[in-house]
């Protein structure tokens, strides 16, 4: 062993000393990327980029449009991608000059006519993962953090969009809608691109179109403001003089609709023939308005494989065994009821199809931890003339039929129902402070809360019909029009369920570090909207034979890890 140890020493000595004879070594550094090719703009022209779109195009993440995510917009990281190829440095973006923001899912705009707003309460900003006060999951016993909107302190109006409260909200600061680059407005759908109602403050009404997020821009909002334009060559965008643009409209045509679980008076869901319609006189309008004007169009992922609508299981109720207990007895008279219809079916007149939904729809709880939901579907038979029946039969008593009016139309979720993430919010938690009305559980959660089978149906029917006239109006302006393919962007990071680019990792959910998507589960974070950058960059370069170099998504930041 000794001797081993003295010629490794001696080996060592005779590698140093002839080192020292030898011509020093210059260390050589790894290597890096292949260099690409030199930016260019090809045939596109963007000496005045600008953007058309709804809250993806405008920054919305964590459901509010505030500052920072502002700041980091879809559009305003392609505009910096343009910059390498010459584009001015100038883009100017609507500021809205809020920290936290409005939040879009949890608040609704303060806006006359309509009831005063409280404030006595605090303003719900964006949405940040919080522990707070969770308790940990029935099947794990682990505490998991929950996307919760952030409070304003109480007084703190600079995020609502009701000029009267607000003074602040109306853009202006010198700047005119001419100078605008981006003109995406949070929330929007397709139709009111295209409508004066839109920004007219005289009738702020949402039934009619009006959003407070272009109203500001049209301030005081006589009516006549248009994003698009009612005629070629009109509206706000044609005004600001591009010499290439981004469209990306058409999502929240859905998308709304099922974000408030298809319900149709909040949001309703734009049928293919008027989409294909407002699209194709959107595009010409724009085309119309430049004969030099170029742009990208872009078509639309499956939102069901967002987190917003994956986050929140169809069995998500937990229950001990004296709650279930409780709750059980709570439905016994309810599924006696339905036993009595059944059990006289030719007396009721109810049809061998009925009596088959009706043993489908009693309400079953037990100890364990993936109870279903409760839920109200409209589209289930009411059974309130049946009820009325047993009644009439001396079945039931008056106090025992007025107890069965709410669950006239209702049953457990399956797993064929998609629950929103905005739902979490309030499953569990008690109506009136009752700890017998529980929502979910003793109290059917709200058509806005749940998505069932029909409803998903026809808003993947409606994805698949936007989607072809996205790409046949691209087509058909083939030569002015390049078509970004969101749709298989999206769907490529979903099959491979992750990727590493510029040396990080990203993945198809809400979870720090890795995840693209900001803490609504559907809008993504800064790093989110640098990857997404590329599905754009990607089709104009193919179209107009530019070489603009992809975004550098290490340069963004992905969602912040949880806060206390």
């Amino acid at each position: 062993m000794k001797t081993n140890k003295i010629a490794s020493i001696v080996l060592l000595t005779a590698l140093l000393v002839g080192a020292c004879k030898q011509t020093p070594i210059i260390p050589v550094p790894p290597p890096g990327p292949e260099p690409g090719p030199t930016p260019t703009t090809g045939s596109a022209n963007f000496t005045k980029f600008v953007a058309v779109g709804n809250s993806f195009v405008a920054g919305v993440q964590g459901g509010a449009l505030f500052t920072e995510g502002q700041n980091n917009s879809l559009a305003a990281i392609l505009h910096k991608q343009f910059q390498l190829v010459g584009a001015p440095a100038t883009f100017n973006q609507p500021n809205i000059n809020a920290t936290l923001g409005w939040n879009l899912f949890f608040a609704q705009p303060l806006l006359p006519p309509g009831l005063p707003p409280d404030l006595t309460k605090p303003v719900l900003g964006r949405l940040l993962l919080q522990y707070g006060t969770n308790t940990p999951s029935c099947a794990t016993g682990i505490i998991s953090p929950t996307p919760k909107p952030q409070p304003y302190a109480v007084g703190n109006l600079e995020a609502v969009p009701n000029p009267t409260l607000n003074p602040a909200f109306i853009y202006g600061n010198g700047s005119t809608k001419a100078a605008l680059n981006n003109f995406a407005i949070p929330a929007i759908t397709l139709g009111q691109t295209l409508t004066p109602a839109t920004g007219n403050w005289g009738n702020p009404n949402p039934a009619v179109g009006f959003s407070p997020f272009y109203a500001r821009l049209a301030f005081p909002g006589t009516g006549t403001a248009t994003i698009l334009g009612v005629t070629p060559g009109a509206g706000d965008v044609a005004a600001a003089g591009g010499t290439f643009f981004m469209l990306w409209l058409g999502l929240d045509d859905f998308f709304l609709y099922a974000a408030f679980g298809g319900d149709p008076t909040l949001a309703p869901l734009t049928s293919s023939a008027a989409f294909a319609g407002q699209y194709a006189l959107a595009v010409g309008n724009l085309l119309a308005s430049n004969p030099n004007l170029n742009g990208v169009v872009g078509n639309f992922p499956n939102i069901f494989a967002m987190p917003h609508f994956t986050s929140v299981p169809y069995n998500a109720i937990p229950l001990d065994a004296a709650t279930a207990t409780a709750v059980s007895t709570g439905f016994a008279g309810y599924n006696a009821a339905l036993d009595g219809l059944i059990a006289n079916a030719g007396l009721f007149g109810i049809s061998p199809a009925l009596v088959t939904e009706i043993g489908t729809r009693k309400v079953n709880f037990s100890a364990k931890c993936d109870n279903s939901i409760l839920i109200l579907d409209e589209t289930l038979t009411n059974l309130g003339p049946y009820f009325d029946a047993l009644q009439g039969a001396g079945a039931i008593t008056a106090p025992q039929r007025a107890a069965l009016t709410p669950y006239q139309q209702v049953r457990q979720t399956t797993s064929a129902d998609i629950i929103p993430l905005s739902a979490g919010s309030i499953l569990g938690t008690t109506v009136g402070g009752n700890p017998l009305m529980v929502n979910g559980v003793s109290v059917p959660l709200a058509d806005r809360y749940v998505l069932i089978p029909s409803e998903i149906l026809a808003i993947n029917n409606a994805r698949t019909a936007f989607n072809t006239t996205v790409a046949s109006i691209a087509a058909a302006n083939s030569t002015r029009l390049a078509l970004a393919d969101v749709d298989a962007h999206y769907n490529s990071l979903l099959t491979a369920k992750l990727a590493v680019l510029n040396g990080v990792t990203i993945t198809p959910n809400i979870n720090p570090p890795t995840g693209i998507y900001s803490e609504d589960g559907v809008h993504p974070n800064t790093r989110g909207y640098a990857w997404l950058s590329h599905a754009f960059i990607s089709a104009i370069n193919a179209k107009f034979s530019a070489t603009i170099p992809l975004t550098d998504i290490s340069q963004y930041k992905a969602t912040g890890l949880p806060i206390p």
